[in-house]
Protein backbone atom coordinates (compact mmCIF):
# COMPACT_ATOMS: atom_id res chain seq x y z
CA UNK A 1 0.00 0.00 0.00
CA UNK A 2 1.50 3.45 -0.93
CA UNK A 3 2.35 6.00 1.46
CA UNK A 4 1.51 8.84 -0.77
CA UNK A 5 -1.91 10.42 0.16
CA UNK A 6 -3.98 12.28 -2.54
CA UNK A 7 -6.80 13.49 -0.55
CA UNK A 8 -9.88 14.87 -2.94
CA UNK A 9 -12.24 14.80 0.31
CA UNK A 10 -12.42 18.01 1.32
CA UNK A 11 -16.50 18.41 1.03
CA UNK A 12 -16.19 15.66 3.75
CA UNK A 13 -13.76 17.72 5.88
CA UNK A 14 -10.47 19.92 4.98
CA UNK A 15 -6.80 19.69 6.14
CA UNK A 16 -6.35 22.39 8.71
CA UNK A 17 -4.54 25.35 7.60
CA UNK A 18 -1.14 25.70 9.44
CA UNK A 19 -1.74 29.03 10.33
CA UNK A 20 -4.50 27.90 12.01
CA UNK A 21 -3.04 25.02 14.12
CA UNK A 22 -0.68 28.00 15.18
CA UNK A 23 -3.17 30.62 16.65
CA UNK A 24 -4.89 27.87 18.36
CA UNK A 25 -2.04 26.59 20.52
CA UNK A 26 -1.85 29.28 22.31
CA UNK A 27 -4.94 28.95 23.58
CA UNK A 28 -4.61 25.25 24.26
CA UNK A 29 -1.41 25.98 26.88
CA UNK A 30 -1.23 29.30 27.97
CA UNK A 31 -4.52 31.26 27.57
CA UNK A 32 -6.49 28.61 28.80
CA UNK A 33 -8.95 31.09 31.18
CA UNK A 34 -12.49 30.79 31.03
CA UNK A 35 -14.03 33.82 29.00
CA UNK A 36 -17.02 34.05 31.25
CA UNK A 37 -14.28 34.57 34.69
CA UNK A 38 -14.49 38.44 36.37
CA UNK A 39 -10.41 38.12 36.40
CA UNK A 40 -8.25 39.61 33.33
CA UNK A 41 -6.57 35.98 33.23
CA UNK A 42 -10.03 34.82 31.76
CA UNK A 43 -11.70 38.21 30.49
CA UNK A 44 -8.81 39.04 28.47
CA UNK A 45 -9.60 35.59 26.82
CA UNK A 46 -12.94 36.48 25.23
CA UNK A 47 -11.38 39.95 23.53
CA UNK A 48 -10.29 37.09 21.25
CA UNK A 49 -13.30 35.80 20.76
CA UNK A 50 -14.71 39.11 19.70
CA UNK A 51 -12.13 39.27 16.97
CA UNK A 52 -12.94 36.00 15.55
CA UNK A 53 -16.60 36.58 15.34
CA UNK A 54 -15.21 40.11 13.16
CA UNK A 55 -13.14 37.86 11.35
CA UNK A 56 -16.25 35.48 10.12
CA UNK A 57 -18.23 38.81 10.16
CA UNK A 58 -15.74 40.18 7.46
CA UNK A 59 -15.75 36.85 5.34
CA UNK A 60 -19.85 36.67 5.42
CA UNK A 61 -20.94 40.64 5.00
CA UNK A 62 -22.46 41.27 8.19
CA UNK A 63 -22.41 42.24 11.39
CA UNK A 64 -20.32 40.68 14.17
CA UNK A 65 -23.52 40.99 16.40
CA UNK A 66 -25.64 38.69 13.91
CA UNK A 67 -23.04 35.75 14.66
CA UNK A 68 -23.18 32.66 17.21
CA UNK A 69 -20.98 30.21 17.57
CA UNK A 70 -21.73 26.63 17.37
CA UNK A 71 -20.36 23.38 17.90
CA UNK A 72 -21.06 22.15 14.08
CA UNK A 73 -23.37 22.64 11.13
CA UNK A 74 -25.86 20.01 12.35
CA UNK A 75 -26.14 22.25 15.81
CA UNK A 76 -26.23 25.48 13.60
CA UNK A 77 -29.02 23.82 11.33
CA UNK A 78 -31.15 22.05 14.54
CA UNK A 79 -30.80 25.72 16.03
CA UNK A 80 -32.16 27.42 12.98
CA UNK A 81 -34.88 25.45 12.39
CA UNK A 82 -36.42 24.28 15.94
CA UNK A 83 -35.43 27.73 17.65
CA UNK A 84 -37.39 29.64 14.89
CA UNK A 85 -40.57 27.16 14.99
CA UNK A 86 -40.12 27.51 18.34
CA UNK A 87 -40.57 31.10 19.13
CA UNK A 88 -43.56 31.13 16.76
CA UNK A 89 -45.50 29.17 18.75
CA UNK A 90 -46.67 27.44 15.35
CA UNK A 91 -48.69 30.24 13.86
CA UNK A 92 -47.43 28.71 10.80
CA UNK A 93 -47.51 24.82 10.61
CA UNK A 94 -45.88 24.42 6.93
CA UNK A 95 -42.16 24.26 6.00
CA UNK A 96 -40.64 23.91 2.30
CA UNK A 97 -37.33 22.50 1.56
CA UNK A 98 -35.51 20.22 -1.06
CA UNK A 99 -34.97 16.65 -1.71
CA UNK A 100 -31.31 16.77 -1.98
CA UNK A 101 -30.58 18.72 1.41
CA UNK A 102 -28.27 17.07 4.00
CA UNK A 103 -29.40 14.80 6.72
CA UNK A 104 -28.43 17.46 9.42
CA UNK A 105 -31.71 19.66 7.62
CA UNK A 106 -33.65 16.33 6.49
CA UNK A 107 -33.92 14.60 9.47
CA UNK A 108 -34.93 17.72 11.60
CA UNK A 109 -38.09 18.72 9.15
CA UNK A 110 -39.01 14.27 8.90
CA UNK A 111 -38.87 14.81 12.71
CA UNK A 112 -41.36 17.87 12.54
CA UNK A 113 -43.94 16.22 10.38
CA UNK A 114 -44.31 13.40 12.65
CA UNK A 115 -44.96 16.44 14.92
CA UNK A 116 -47.81 17.36 12.72
CA UNK A 117 -45.76 19.67 10.29
CA UNK A 118 -46.67 20.05 6.44
CA UNK A 119 -43.73 19.61 4.27
CA UNK A 120 -43.25 20.29 0.97
CA UNK A 121 -40.10 18.72 -0.87
CA UNK A 122 -38.98 20.01 -4.01
CA UNK A 123 -37.95 18.16 -6.86
CA UNK A 124 -34.71 18.73 -8.82
CA UNK A 125 -34.18 18.16 -12.09
CA UNK A 126 -31.29 15.51 -13.98
CA UNK A 127 -28.63 18.32 -13.44
CA UNK A 128 -29.78 18.60 -9.31
CA UNK A 129 -31.55 22.47 -10.25
CA UNK A 130 -34.83 23.46 -8.77
CA UNK A 131 -37.46 24.40 -11.26
CA UNK A 132 -38.44 27.74 -9.87
CA UNK A 133 -42.11 27.67 -11.05
CA UNK A 134 -42.38 24.90 -8.51
CA UNK A 135 -40.55 26.75 -5.86
CA UNK A 136 -43.19 29.82 -6.25
CA UNK A 137 -46.09 27.09 -6.03
CA UNK A 138 -44.87 25.60 -2.86
CA UNK A 139 -44.35 29.12 -0.81
CA UNK A 140 -47.56 30.01 0.55
CA UNK A 141 -49.09 32.72 3.19
CA UNK A 142 -49.14 29.24 5.34
CA UNK A 143 -45.05 28.83 5.06
CA UNK A 144 -43.42 29.24 8.56
CA UNK A 145 -39.68 27.96 7.37
CA UNK A 146 -38.22 27.74 3.53
CA UNK A 147 -35.19 25.89 4.74
CA UNK A 148 -32.78 25.71 1.24
CA UNK A 149 -29.10 24.77 0.95
CA UNK A 150 -26.68 27.07 -1.14
CA UNK A 151 -24.52 24.90 -2.57
CA UNK A 152 -24.90 20.32 -2.78
CA UNK A 153 -22.69 18.46 -0.66
CA UNK A 154 -22.59 15.75 -3.32
CA UNK A 155 -22.51 17.32 -6.82
CA UNK A 156 -21.62 21.14 -5.72
CA UNK A 157 -24.76 22.33 -7.51
CA UNK A 158 -25.70 25.76 -6.41
CA UNK A 159 -29.12 27.03 -5.64
CA UNK A 160 -30.71 30.58 -6.95
CA UNK A 161 -30.53 31.42 -3.20
CA UNK A 162 -31.64 34.97 -3.56
CA UNK A 163 -34.60 34.61 -5.90
CA UNK A 164 -35.75 31.66 -3.60
CA UNK A 165 -35.16 34.24 -0.44
CA UNK A 166 -37.06 36.98 -2.44
CA UNK A 167 -40.06 34.21 -3.17
CA UNK A 168 -39.96 33.33 0.60
CA UNK A 169 -40.05 37.09 1.86
CA UNK A 170 -43.38 37.94 -0.10
CA UNK A 171 -45.01 35.44 1.48
CA UNK A 172 -43.39 36.46 4.98
CA UNK A 173 -41.70 33.41 5.76
CA UNK A 174 -38.47 32.92 6.94
CA UNK A 175 -35.55 31.90 4.87
CA UNK A 176 -33.22 29.45 6.28
CA UNK A 177 -30.04 28.62 3.91
CA UNK A 178 -27.28 25.58 4.84
CA UNK A 179 -24.19 27.10 3.44
CA UNK A 180 -21.78 24.25 5.36
CA UNK A 181 -20.36 23.35 1.87
CA UNK A 182 -20.51 26.89 0.02
CA UNK A 183 -18.71 29.23 2.82
CA UNK A 184 -15.20 29.67 2.22
CA UNK A 185 -15.38 28.79 -1.37
CA UNK A 186 -17.31 31.25 -2.79
CA UNK A 187 -18.02 34.70 -1.64
CA UNK A 188 -21.35 34.83 0.65
CA UNK A 189 -22.68 39.14 0.99
CA UNK A 190 -25.60 38.79 3.61
CA UNK A 191 -25.85 42.47 4.34
CA UNK A 192 -28.34 43.23 2.06
CA UNK A 193 -29.57 39.64 1.16
CA UNK A 194 -32.62 37.91 1.66
CA UNK A 195 -31.13 35.48 4.02
CA UNK A 196 -32.57 35.34 7.44
CA UNK A 197 -30.30 32.15 8.93
CA UNK A 198 -27.20 30.80 7.23
CA UNK A 199 -25.05 28.28 8.91
CA UNK A 200 -21.72 27.11 8.51
CA UNK A 201 -18.84 24.58 9.89
CA UNK A 202 -15.34 25.20 10.43
CA UNK A 203 -13.94 22.23 9.46
CA UNK A 204 -14.84 22.16 5.74
CA UNK A 205 -12.43 25.58 5.60
CA UNK A 206 -9.41 24.05 7.01
CA UNK A 207 -10.58 24.74 10.61
CA UNK A 208 -10.56 21.94 13.50
CA UNK A 209 -14.02 20.07 13.78
CA UNK A 210 -16.17 21.23 16.65
CA UNK A 211 -16.81 24.55 15.79
CA UNK A 212 -19.75 25.89 13.62
CA UNK A 213 -21.88 29.10 13.58
CA UNK A 214 -24.90 30.40 12.79
CA UNK A 215 -26.22 33.48 11.45
CA UNK A 216 -29.48 35.11 12.69
CA UNK A 217 -30.27 38.51 11.08
CA UNK A 218 -31.49 41.34 12.98
CA UNK A 219 -35.55 40.92 14.02
CA UNK A 220 -35.37 37.09 13.84
CA UNK A 221 -37.02 35.59 17.02
CA UNK A 222 -35.48 32.67 18.30
CA UNK A 223 -35.48 30.31 20.82
CA UNK A 224 -31.81 29.02 22.33
CA UNK A 225 -31.83 25.52 21.22
CA UNK A 226 -28.93 24.90 24.52
CA UNK A 227 -29.95 26.67 27.08
CA UNK A 228 -27.90 26.98 29.92
CA UNK A 229 -25.81 30.02 30.74
CA UNK A 230 -25.11 33.65 29.26
CA UNK A 231 -22.66 32.99 26.49
CA UNK A 232 -23.73 34.05 23.10
CA UNK A 233 -25.71 36.83 24.84
CA UNK A 234 -28.19 34.51 25.90
CA UNK A 235 -28.73 32.86 22.61
CA UNK A 236 -26.71 29.98 23.14
CA UNK A 237 -25.61 28.33 25.77
CA UNK A 238 -22.58 26.67 27.37
CA UNK A 239 -18.52 27.78 28.06
CA UNK A 240 -16.99 28.83 24.65
CA UNK A 241 -14.69 26.56 23.02
CA UNK A 242 -12.00 28.96 22.60
CA UNK A 243 -9.53 27.26 20.72
CA UNK A 244 -12.00 26.39 18.47
CA UNK A 245 -13.61 29.86 17.83
CA UNK A 246 -9.71 31.42 17.55
CA UNK A 247 -9.41 29.07 14.99
CA UNK A 248 -12.38 29.38 12.74
CA UNK A 249 -11.53 33.39 12.63
CA UNK A 250 -8.56 32.78 11.38
CA UNK A 251 -9.79 29.78 8.76
CA UNK A 252 -12.34 32.89 7.62
CA UNK A 253 -9.56 35.16 7.11
CA UNK A 254 -7.79 32.75 5.19
CA UNK A 255 -10.94 31.94 2.63
CA UNK A 256 -11.12 35.24 2.13
CA UNK A 257 -7.79 35.98 0.73
CA UNK A 258 -8.10 32.68 -1.42
CA UNK A 259 -11.21 33.57 -3.41
CA UNK A 260 -9.40 33.89 -6.46
CA UNK A 261 -7.54 30.95 -6.10
CA UNK A 262 -10.77 29.06 -5.59
CA UNK A 263 -12.23 30.22 -8.52
CA UNK A 264 -9.10 30.18 -10.70
CA UNK A 265 -6.64 27.21 -9.89
CA UNK A 266 -8.44 24.94 -8.15
CA UNK A 267 -11.51 24.98 -10.47
CA UNK A 268 -8.94 24.48 -12.89
CA UNK A 269 -7.66 21.55 -11.16
CA UNK A 270 -11.05 20.29 -11.00
CA UNK A 271 -11.95 20.89 -14.59
CA UNK A 272 -8.90 18.79 -16.06
CA UNK A 273 -9.34 15.93 -13.88
CA UNK A 274 -13.03 15.89 -14.86
CA UNK A 275 -12.76 16.05 -18.56
CA UNK A 276 -10.18 14.01 -18.97
CA UNK A 277 -11.90 11.36 -16.83
CA UNK A 278 -15.03 12.02 -19.46
CA UNK A 279 -13.17 11.99 -22.39
CA UNK A 280 -10.73 8.78 -21.68
CA UNK A 281 -12.27 6.72 -19.84
CA UNK A 282 -16.08 5.25 -21.49
CA UNK A 283 -19.71 5.34 -20.12
CA UNK A 284 -18.56 7.77 -17.59
CA UNK A 285 -21.57 10.38 -16.36
CA UNK A 286 -20.98 13.95 -15.19
CA UNK A 287 -23.66 14.35 -12.46
CA UNK A 288 -24.88 18.04 -11.45
CA UNK A 289 -24.92 21.15 -13.81
CA UNK A 290 -21.53 21.27 -15.80
CA UNK A 291 -21.31 25.35 -14.32
CA UNK A 292 -24.04 26.04 -11.72
CA UNK A 293 -21.52 25.15 -9.50
CA UNK A 294 -18.66 24.81 -6.28
CA UNK A 295 -15.52 25.18 -8.23
CA UNK A 296 -14.02 22.50 -6.26
CA UNK A 297 -16.81 19.52 -6.70
CA UNK A 298 -16.88 16.75 -9.64
CA UNK A 299 -19.40 14.19 -9.28
CA UNK A 300 -18.88 11.79 -11.58
CA UNK A 301 -20.70 8.14 -12.49
CA UNK A 302 -18.78 5.00 -13.61
CA UNK A 303 -21.19 2.95 -15.07
CA UNK A 304 -21.46 -1.06 -14.22
CA UNK A 305 -19.34 -0.92 -11.06
CA UNK A 306 -20.10 -0.28 -7.30
CA UNK A 307 -18.55 2.80 -6.29
CA UNK A 308 -17.43 1.15 -2.97
CA UNK A 309 -15.07 -0.87 -5.11
CA UNK A 310 -14.42 2.36 -6.71
CA UNK A 311 -12.98 3.93 -3.67
CA UNK A 312 -11.60 1.04 -2.06
CA UNK A 313 -8.90 0.61 -4.78
CA UNK A 314 -8.14 4.34 -4.77
CA UNK A 315 -7.44 4.23 -1.59
CA UNK A 316 -5.58 1.52 -2.05
CA UNK A 317 -3.69 3.89 -4.35
CA UNK A 318 -3.33 6.78 -1.59
CA UNK A 319 -6.73 8.06 -3.22
CA UNK A 320 -9.50 9.70 -0.96
CA UNK A 321 -12.43 10.60 -2.47
CA UNK A 322 -15.94 9.91 -1.45
CA UNK A 323 -19.61 8.01 -2.78
CA UNK A 324 -21.20 10.85 -1.69
CA UNK A 325 -22.05 12.83 1.59
CA UNK A 326 -19.66 11.56 4.45
CA UNK A 327 -22.39 11.41 7.00
CA UNK A 328 -24.26 8.92 4.88
CA UNK A 329 -21.24 6.70 3.26
CA UNK A 330 -21.34 3.95 5.52
CA UNK A 331 -24.60 2.93 3.91
CA UNK A 332 -25.33 0.46 1.03
CA UNK A 333 -28.11 2.60 -0.31
CA UNK A 334 -27.81 4.79 -3.09
CA UNK A 335 -27.21 8.38 -2.32
CA UNK A 336 -30.72 10.23 -1.91
CA UNK A 337 -29.18 13.29 -3.89
CA UNK A 338 -28.31 11.33 -6.93
CA UNK A 339 -31.88 9.56 -6.70
CA UNK A 340 -33.80 13.03 -6.65
CA UNK A 341 -31.80 13.71 -10.21
CA UNK A 342 -32.84 10.25 -10.94
CA UNK A 343 -29.15 9.45 -11.86
CA UNK A 344 -29.74 6.00 -14.22
CA UNK A 345 -29.39 2.93 -12.17
CA UNK A 346 -26.65 1.69 -14.47
CA UNK A 347 -25.01 4.62 -12.92
CA UNK A 348 -25.65 5.59 -9.46
CA UNK A 349 -24.27 2.93 -7.64
CA UNK A 350 -20.51 3.95 -9.28
CA UNK A 351 -21.02 7.57 -8.66
CA UNK A 352 -17.70 9.32 -7.15
CA UNK A 353 -17.18 12.67 -5.63
CA UNK A 354 -13.94 14.24 -6.06
CA UNK A 355 -13.54 17.65 -4.54
CA UNK A 356 -10.25 19.87 -4.03
CA UNK A 357 -9.19 22.24 -2.50
CA UNK A 358 -6.32 25.16 -2.54
CA UNK A 359 -3.90 22.18 -1.28
CA UNK A 360 -4.50 19.83 -4.26
CA UNK A 361 -1.64 20.18 -7.26
CA UNK A 362 -0.95 19.13 -10.33
CA UNK A 363 0.72 16.46 -9.57
CA UNK A 364 -1.76 15.33 -7.46
CA UNK A 365 -3.89 15.14 -10.54
CA UNK A 366 -1.32 13.34 -12.39
CA UNK A 367 -1.32 10.80 -10.51
CA UNK A 368 -4.85 9.91 -10.60
CA UNK A 369 -5.42 10.50 -14.00
CA UNK A 370 -2.18 7.97 -14.23
CA UNK A 371 -3.85 5.29 -11.90
CA UNK A 372 -7.90 6.08 -12.07
CA UNK A 373 -8.23 4.66 -15.74
CA UNK A 374 -6.44 1.06 -14.50
CA UNK A 375 -9.03 0.89 -11.50
CA UNK A 376 -12.18 1.04 -13.67
CA UNK A 377 -10.82 -1.20 -16.78
CA UNK A 378 -9.85 -4.00 -14.05
CA UNK A 379 -13.29 -3.85 -12.29
CA UNK A 380 -15.40 -3.61 -14.94
CA UNK A 381 -13.67 -6.63 -15.89
CA UNK A 382 -14.59 -8.27 -12.52
CA UNK A 383 -18.41 -7.02 -12.93
CA UNK A 384 -21.05 -9.51 -14.21
CA UNK A 385 -22.23 -6.66 -16.17
CA UNK A 386 -20.94 -5.18 -18.92
CA UNK A 387 -24.26 -2.99 -20.42
CA UNK A 388 -27.15 -1.63 -19.92
CA UNK A 389 -28.74 -4.60 -21.17
CA UNK A 390 -27.38 -6.99 -19.25
CA UNK A 391 -29.07 -5.05 -16.02
CA UNK A 392 -32.30 -4.58 -16.88
CA UNK A 393 -34.35 -5.05 -14.12
CA UNK A 394 -37.90 -6.86 -14.20
CA UNK A 395 -40.76 -4.40 -14.04
CA UNK A 396 -41.45 -5.20 -10.11
CA UNK A 397 -38.24 -3.97 -9.24
CA UNK A 398 -38.06 -0.66 -11.85
CA UNK A 399 -41.15 0.21 -9.31
CA UNK A 400 -39.65 -0.05 -6.15
CA UNK A 401 -36.59 1.67 -7.25
CA UNK A 402 -38.23 4.69 -8.99
CA UNK A 403 -40.15 5.01 -5.38
CA UNK A 404 -37.31 5.41 -3.62
CA UNK A 405 -37.85 1.46 -1.66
Amino acid sequence: MTTRVIYLDNNATTMVAPEVVAAMLPFLQKFYGNPSSMHSFGGDVAKHIDHAREQLSHLLDCSPETLIFTSCGTESNNTAIFGTLEAMQEKRRHLVTTMVEHPAVRNPINFLAKKGYRITELPVDRQGMLDMDKVREAITEETALVSVMYANNETGVIFPIEEIGQIAKAKGALFHVDAVQAVGKIPIALANSTIDLLTLSGHKLHAPKGIGALFIRRGVRMRPFLMGGHQERGRRGGTEAVPNIVALGVAAELAQSHFAEESTRVKALRDRLETWILEHIPNTILNGHPEKRLPNTSNIAFEYIEGEAILLSLAQLGICASSGSACTSGSLEPSHVLRAMNVPFTAIHGSTRFSLSRYNTDSDIDYVIAHLPAVIERLRKMSPFTSKADIELPDVLKEKYDAGQ
